[in-house]
């Protein structure tokens, strides 16, 4: 899956569009590197986003292509290292 989509289905990002803009401005780390909207997001990855004051790092559990509100908080780790 897209890194931009996963960003949108895990509700990590609100929108598809902000979560692509993210990526484009290099606000979104994977695994150490800046990675593009196209990304193919794998489990194990760790995923870190740099908007507001603090930077969030969580760490890919599942990949779904659909996910209800309950279950978008479960397709993440929060990594705190």
């Amino acid at each position: 899956m897209r890194l931009d989509k996963y960003l949108k289905n895990s509700r990590l990002i609100k929108r598809r569009t902000i979560a692509n803009e993210a990526c484009d401005a290099g606000k979104v780390i994977v695994n150490g590197k800046v990675a593009r909207a196209s990304y193919d997001v794998k489990v194990n990855d760790v995923i870190e986003i740099q908007m507001g004051t603090r930077p969030v790092r969580v760490r890919v559990v599942a990949v779904a292509e659909h996910a209800t509100k309950a279950d978008a908080a479960e397709m993440y780790a929060v990594v705190n290292e």
